[in-house]
């Protein structure tokens, strides 16, 4: 599974990259703020809303700690998305949130 840091992620958004962010928090852990730009995707819906999804782009994937996301990232990539697990989620985000 390919990981990257908050920072990693902070710094690619800093340089202004095009980055695809799924967050699979619950709604309510999301109202509390998220990354901007950062497509809401509740880690029980992923599996019913991975059409929405384009096997062609890269997605970088969050949750509160990094276990959701981990396990979001291995169901993704089990049907050949390219997904990448941002290790320790909202609580080592530093950056903006919206």
């Amino acid at each position: 599974m390919k990981q990257m840091t908050a920072k990693e992620v902070e710094t690619l958004l800093n340089e202004g990259k095009k980055v695809n962010i799924i967050d699979v928090r619950e709604v309510d852990e999301v109202a509390a703020g998220k990354i901007p730009g950062a497509v809401t995707m509740p880690l029980g819906l992923v599996e019913f809303r991975m059409h929405e999804l384009d096997k062609s782009k890269e997605y970088i994937v969050v949750c509160r700690s990094g276990g959701r996301s981990g396990r979001a990232v291995q169901f993704l990539e089990s049907y050949g998305f390219n997904v990448i697990n941002m290790t320790g989620g909202m609580l080592s985000w530093e950056g903006k949130v919206e």
